[in-house]
């Protein structure tokens, strides 16, 4: 062995010491990295990847400036100018160093409150905003961050028309982004004023929001702008028709109630013409209109330069995961750059439900595209997806790489009504039928999954030997023959068994709101930064529907035009499977459940039809992570037993009230 004398092992030391010391200054120190990098401003520095709070939000500079979108949505004679509330950090305006942007464009600002909490904008007698709603400006202000909060067109304190999604909404925010990067012109008031520049930011704009906030940032992105970087869609539509309908079922009534709600004073004067139009473009026929094709944006995925940085609850009942899964694939087929995550709540922002990792995800997030900051945020994995209630799990992409989708066969078993699923086939001539009855829904009829009713047919798997896990969006291509001139379909898959889950069904759509603040960010006397803390509101079930599908059967040929149908004619449709992400564990069963109107989910038909399924002419497919391979039932099992018959009510919808 060897030995070192005294003094040498004073000095091995004493070099130890100062690489180690070297090596944590190295760590800890602050860093002026982002200042002049690409899409990045401000002069601020980073440590450990994320900016740090150096400038004073009580200094920062508040503004109001009105920025005209080109359009006379109102018919006036003049063009339309937008609300944009601004608040920007004092310090680099002063040094003359440039900020970029977070921007949420809403028109919920004066009518209904954003977050939680629902709170408003507010001003002082100036005009200048006091309280900007929600965290973002307390938070990232002080990290060298621009916070700019819009009012679409025909809410609050903006001219022009609501038009539920439409070009104006979207052009209400992209001429937004347009003036920040000195296209588009801006005022000092709303009528008159002097121009006003846009000389503080560098341009680079990140958009967020949840659900009618998060759906214009998807539009805008759709447009190609240029200095949108990323957007943060929050539980967001991407296309409208499919807010309103499901392969020609109607979800709710007509747009024009929307429209109706948030629009402000003058908007309810003069906006009738407007408001006809939306009514007049979209017919409760459920045929897919010219007016629903303005407001899809899966369309246009191919024009997105943003990142992308979606956030969806997968039991969202509002803004259903079909806008998710739809949009997601069309991202990814245009090789857009995106990140998800996947909760168990229903209609929920991730600062109510996991808000310590949500508020440092978001910052990175940002200060790697708007910054640019090389924090790793994008070698990070795609997918946070909350497995059980407050656990989550990551997956490398999304779907995982070894998903296929596998075929499952629907089979009768007796004279009971029960089927199986799996790889059986059924006889030719083999059927099931049910009697619509729009006074039922999903959970009634999983409550008496084992249970032979009238109003629905069910298929199940064996006790499933081990963990089967589903991910991303099914099929269900039904051939049926329905006993009047009118029909529609539910498909919705089910997971029997006993689990302990977020309680989506509940007020708060799986949290429950605690009486304790925490902090995110600093405050003034008019705009805290303190919110009412949250929880998992959870509840017990011995049944979960994970995923669900609506269609009319008229439109079995083409979204176009429905027609109606001949009693005792055959028709073939494929029925669009909500995505998720869900793993039904070992020793529960799979259910999918067959039936007609699902009461407060869809709308019933003009009639009360007998729909009969031809089992041998219908087929469900599924994302199965691992494939064919990964249903495995164990032996003897049944594919029934005995359930309790509990029928839950269905939810009250207000087709106004709900999108926010």
């Amino acid at each position: 062995m060897l030995s070192l004398t005294r003094a040498a092992r004073f000095q091995w030391i004493s070099v130890v010491v100062a690489v180690l010391a070297a090596l944590a200054a190295v760590l800890t120190a602050p860093s002026s990295a982002y200042a002049g990098t690409p899409g990045g401003g401000g002069g601020g520095t980073v440590r450990h990847g994320l900016s740090q709070p150096d400038y004073s939000y009580a200094k920062a500079i508040r503004e109001a400036v009105w920025v005209d979108t080109g359009l006379d949505g109102d018919g006036d004679g003049r063009t339309d100018r937008v609300a944009v509330d601004i608040v920007r950090p004092s310090e680099p305006a002063a040094a003359g160093r440039k900020v970029p942007v977070i921007m949420d464009a809403s028109p919920y600002y004066s009518c209904c409150g954003r977050g939680n909490e629902s709170q408003l904008k507010t001003y002082d007698a100036n005009g200048n905003i006091v309280q900007a709603p929600l965290f973002y400006d307390n938070y990232f202000v002080p990290r060298g961050y621009a916070t700019v909060l819009v009012d679409l067109a025909g809410t609050d304190r903006s001219d022009g028309c609501v038009d539920v999604g439409g070009p104006s909404d979207v052009q209400s925010a992209k001429a937004v982004i347009d003036w920040l990067n000195g296209r588009a012109r801006g005022y000092s008031a709303r009528s008159g004023g002097h121009a006003v520049s846009a000389g503080w930011t560098n341009g680079s704009v990140g958009m967020i929001g949840k659900s009618w906030d998060g759906t214009i940032a998807n539009g805008v992105a759709a447009t190609g702008v240029r200095g949108l970087k990323t957007i943060v869609p929050i539980s967001s539509i991407s296309s409208w028709y499919d807010y309103y309908f499901h392969q020609g079922a109607a979800l709710q009534d007509g747009p024009e109630w929307l429209s109706d709600y948030v629009e402000s004073d003058s908007a309810h004067a003069n906006c009738a013409a407007a408001q006809q139009k939306i009514i007049d473009g979209s017919p409760r026929s459920g045929d897919w209109t010219p007016f629903w094709t303005a407001r899809d944006y899966v369309k246009d995925a191919g024009k997105v330069r943003a990142s992308v940085f979606a956030v969806q609850g997968m039991q969202d009942l509002n803004v259903r995961t079909k806008h998710f899964g739809q949009w997601w694939q069309a991202l990814a087929a245009h090789g857009v750059e995106r990140k998800v995550w996947l909760s168990q709540t229903g209609h929920v922002d991730p600062f109510d439900y996991r808000r310590t990792d949500w508020v440092p995800t978001l910052q990175r997030w940002f200060d790697h595209y708007l910054l640019g900051v090389d924090n790793g945020i994008q070698r990070q994995p795609m997918a946070d997806i909350e497995r059980t209630v407050d656990h989550w799990t990551t997956d490398r992409v999304w779907p995982p790489a070894t998903t296929r989708t596998t075929s499952l066969s629907l089979s009768p078993t007796a004279t009971d009504g029960l089927g199986t699923l799996g790889a059986r086939h059924a006889r030719p001539g083999s059927t099931e039928s049910f009697t619509d009855d729009p006074n039922l829904w999903e959970e009634d009829w999983a409550a008496a999954a084992d249970t032979a009713t009238a109003a629905k047919t069910v298929f199940t798997t064996g006790t499933l030997a081990k963990d089967l896990r589903l991910s991303g969006g099914g099929t269900f291509t039904v051939t049926a023959t329905s006993s009047t001139t009118s029909a529609h379909l539910s498909a919705v898959l089910v997971d029997l068994g006993p689990a302990t889950i977020r309680d989506f069904l509940g007020n708060g759509e799986g949290i429950t709101t605690l009486a304790t603040r925490s902090c995110y960010g600093e405050s003034t006397a008019g705009d805290s930064a303190c919110y009412l803390d949250t929880a998992a509101d959870t509840t017990t079930v011995d049944h979960t529907v994970f995923s669900r599908g609506w269609a009319d059967l008229g439109h079995y040929a083409s979204l176009s035009h429905g027609v109606p149908l001949t009693p005792g004619k055959p028709y073939t449709m494929t029925v669009q499977l909500a995505a998720t992400d869900h793993v039904v564990p070992a020793g529960h069963r799979l259910a999918l459940i067959v039936a007609g109107t699902d009461g407060g989910l869809i709308l019933p038909p003009d009639t009360t039809p007998k729909v009969t399924v031809d089992l041998s002419h219908s087929v469900l497919k599924l994302p199965l992570v691992g494939g064919s391979g990964a249903l495995s039932t164990r032996a003897g099992t049944a594919p029934r037993g005995k359930a309790a018959l509990t029928p839950a009510p269905a939810p009250s919808v207000a087709p106004a009230a709900r999108l926010g």
